[in-house]
């Protein structure tokens, strides 16, 4: 496939970031300052003579365009109040790529731009989330590792009501991206809609620099063997450097059998997947293919002799998007395992394309589908071992407005039932009915917690319950996922 260096500026196969991120606002919230938080994106940024394939094809256009001058020159001769012309210009492109109903295609002004440069090149502020539309409403697609929005337990498939009280109803993607966005040590308030949660809640998160450090890595000794961990947050600028630094790390250690954890990935540069399967997929078969408008599809292939001599599983969840879908699928077709909960299912690239005024117009130019030919949009990568995890690793901020109690029965209640359970004090039950054997649960947290034992819920003996639990999830206790995936590695 021809890339024309004319108007290709970066390729993106993830969400969006919101630097909100925004996630992507991408992902996983942050507000990078740049991508609108796009975090999906990659190959080059290259721009060259014309840098602008929109403007060299201006003169190709249907006589009904005429319309839209029409209408242009209608507006600024009798609206009753003045309006400048970048609004109506911008509005116009706006409203044609709204037309399109893909939440992928947007409009990107100068100041936003500026923003993606930023954020795609280095550290950037926000809440850090990607995040997609979904259905006309934004949705989280993931947080991004030790995120704000991640420690405040933002969860992919969150979905995003109001920001600082005011509704999201009517804005696109961008719009909504830039309310959520903000500078460091500023604090907004988001309205969250979960499912299975029968009214919304509001989550408060202090915005931050969000890291850049994008590849983790850690040993593990499985039955005797040693096991390499590389854990990849998103697939940014330095991804695939950082990757193979550290798997050389893991390997000049010995390892027998590789784990590669993309849960909670939202995507990120296609070149950067790219340059990381080429270490697994050796060149007798493709490891991606791209399919254009016209229907022709081009095979990528590595130039690798043989594949690793060492067993490998992938693990993802619904939080693993675009980059991470080709990723898995590509192993997965190669035989490989690959554990955990059927991924996001974004299977669509986008390119940049400049509009000559530091504006930028991101479009859907091919499908990406896997090497067999597989297409995942909107159904997502299956695991070949399905596994969840602890059931509190699900529950939900609790809201109190008054304290739960004895012989009370609520929802609520039994989300807390979770938490403690998940904490190891015994309930009895989590239906939601606030039995003694509940009672006595929470007077042994709160003797446990230097809190007066009341045996009531109140918004500070909730508070702790919340922020016990998500300090577990977040230190990776109980990760019934990861024990799998280590334990297929062998099979």
């Amino acid at each position: 496939m021809n890339f024309k260096k004319s108007h290709i500026i970066i390729i993106l196969v993830g969400a969006l970031l919101i630097g909100f991120i925004g996630a992507y606002a991408g992902g996983k919230f942050a507000q990078s300052g740049n991508q609108s938080e796009v975090q999906l994106e990659t190959n080059s940024k290259e721009t060259g003579e014309g840098d602008n394939k929109a403007t060299e094809e201006a003169a190709d256009v249907p006589e009904q365009v005429s319309k839209v001058a029409q209408a242009y020159n209608l507006i600024k001769q009798n609206y009753l109040e003045d309006v400048e012309d970048k609004q109506l210009i911008e509005g116009a492109i706006k409203g044609m790529l709204a037309s399109l109903e893909d939440p992928y295609s947007s409009y990107m002004d100068v100041e936003m731009m500026d923003q993606f440069n930023e954020q795609i090149e280095s550290s950037f502020e926000g809440i850090g989330a990607e995040v997609s539309m979904v259905s006309d409403i934004v949705t989280i697609v993931s947080p991004i590792k030790d995120s704000p929005a991640e420690k405040a337990g933002l969860r992919p498939n969150d979905q995003v009501l109001k920001v600082d009280g005011e509704s999201l109803d009517g804005l696109n993607l961008n719009e909504a991206v830039a309310k959520i966005r903000g500078e460091k040590g500023s604090e907004v308030i988001l309205q969250i809609q979960r499912q299975g949660v029968s009214e919304p809640f509001d989550v408060t998160i202090v915005r931050d620099t969000i890291p850049v450090e994008t590849v983790y890595n850690k040993m593990e000794t499985i039955d005797g063997k040693k096991t390499g961990i590389l854990e990849i947050t998103n697939f940014s600028e330095h991804t695939a450097e950082e990757f193979t630094e550290q798997l050389e790390v893991l390997e000049n250690e010995g390892i027998e059998g590789l784990v590669i954890d993309v849960r909670g990935n939202p995507g990120g540069l296609l070149n950067v997947v790219q340059d990381i399967l080429k270490q697994f997929v050796p060149k007798d078969k493709p490891y991606l293919q791209i399919e254009e408008q016209n229907g022709e599809k081009t095979p990528s292939y590595s130039e690798l002799e043989d594949k690793k001599d060492y067993p490998i599983s992938v693990l993802i969840n619904e939080g693993s998007a675009s980059a991470s879908e080709i990723l898995a699928v590509a192993l997965k077709e190669m035989g490989y395992d690959i554990v955990g909960n059927t991924s996001f299912g974004k299977g669509t690239v986008q390119q940049a394309v400049p509009l000559g005024d530091g504006s930028t117009i991101k479009l859907t130019f091919y499908k990406w589908l896997s090497p067999n030919g597989e297409w995942i949009h909107e159904t997502g990568v299956e695991p070949t071992v399905e596994v969840s995890q602890p059931d509190y690793f699900y529950t939900n901020p609790i809201q109190i407005e008054e304290p739960l109690t004895y012989d009370q029965s609520d929802e609520k209640i039994g989300n807390v039932q979770e938490m403690l359970s998940g904490l190891g004090f015994d309930t009895g039950r989590t239906d939601g009915y606030f039995s003694k054997e509940t009672e006595e649960a929470v007077k042994e947290f709160q003797s446990s917690n230097d809190l007066k034992a009341t045996g009531e819920v109140d918004e500070e003996t909730a508070g702790l319950i919340e922020a016990k639990i998500i300090d577990k999830i977040r230190n990776g206790e109980d990760d019934q996922q990861l024990d799998k995936a280590l334990e297929e590695v062998y099979k």
